[in-house]
């Protein structure tokens, strides 16, 4: 059985994105930055949400090219565009870079990809992730807390129907504040 993972960054008041879907808020730094690379580099599929598959497709499928590219963000993005990608959407569309799109039901395909043998998957964006929270499909949660207040916006975590016993397996500090905790649900 694959591993489903959900992390990303958020600020202290629990927003993943600002109002208005400004995400340019984060405490950034070389030694986060090469963290998370570390940590999609061990992913074998991602599954996103419409919105956080158009904020990655808009930059990701050419980011080795930008002028000024750093040696992470080249690995970063060759690793985004290798990496098998499932988007959830209401609506079908044609996505490249090794991606499919789903418009049936979620829940049952994620419990499906998640049955299957493999290594680990990571859901992202903050509707389809509340949505695997709810069904009890999400194993483990990667937090990167950055030390500012956005006071409004998208939550990382949606409404939930009970409470999500967790575990603390990690907590590291990196350059500018940013500050992780990744839990393990009991």
């Amino acid at each position: 059985m694959r591993k489903l993972i959900y992390g990303m960054n958020l600020s202290l008041d629990g927003y993943i994105a600002a109002p208005g879907g400004g995400i340019d808020w984060g405490a950034s730094s070389d030694e986060l930055f090469q963290w998370w690379l570390e940590q999609e580099q061990a992913v074998e599929v991602f599954l996103y949400g419409r919105m956080l598959w158009e904020t990655m497709s808009s930059h990701w499928p050419t980011g080795d090219q930008r002028p000024g590219a750093t040696a992470a963000e080249v690995a970063f993005a060759r690793n985004w565009r290798d990496t098998p990608k499932v988007v959830f959407s209401s609506t079908a569309f044609e996505a490249g870079w090794n991606t499919r799109v789903v418009t049936g039901d979620a829940i049952a395909e994620i419990a499906r990809l998640r049955a299957e043998d493999g290594g680990p998957m990571r859901v992202g964006g903050a509707t389809l992730a509340g949505t695997a929270v709810r069904a009890g499909l999400v194993d483990e949660y990667e937090v990167v807390t950055h030390p500012v207040l956005v006071g409004g916006g998208t939550p990382f975590f949606t409404e939930l129907a009970g409470f999500v016993e967790l575990t603390l397996v990690e907590t590291r500090t990196f350059p500018g504040g940013a500050a992780l905790a990744r839990y393990r649900r009991r």
